[in-house]
């Protein structure tokens, strides 16, 4: 199962909209004993969202889920909010950043990061 983007996908989101906000929605399930790890990761890597204009909105626990198949259900939702796809770009480059990564990596058996755009800026 994915828990990390690929270097080719990070590739291809930074010219996507660069210049425009966008929210990270994280869809997260947690490996045995998982939980411990992600909340050390959580804590170091909040230094780096801050610097790179980064900033939670939300985070809590997956309940049962009303419309899903078996096996959808997720420990963690988390929704960030990124000044740009650029930023995010540069903050997961961070080599920093990059050394904390193995505390998420750890703590996960899978995961969904998927960028979301407002349906403001839509057209028509």
């Amino acid at each position: 199962m994915a828990v990390d983007p690929h270097e080719a996908i990070l590739q291809e989101l930074a010219p996507q909209s660069p210049g425009e906000p966008f929210v990270m929605l994280n869809l997260l399930r947690f490996a045995p004993d998982g939980r411990a790890s992600y909340e050390e990761y959580s804590r170091r890597a909040a230094a780096f969202l801050r610097q790179y204009g980064g900033e939670l909105l939300y985070a809590g626990d997956g309940d049962t889920p009303l419309v899903a198949a078996h096996g959808q259900a997720w420990d963690a939702v988390l929704l960030v909010r990124y000044p740009s796809r650029e930023a995010f770009s540069r903050m997961v480059a961070d080599p920093g950043y990059r050394e904390i990564t193995r505390l998420r990596t750890r703590a996960l058996t899978e995961a969904v990061l998927q960028p979301t755009t407002p349906w403001s800026r839509r057209a028509g």
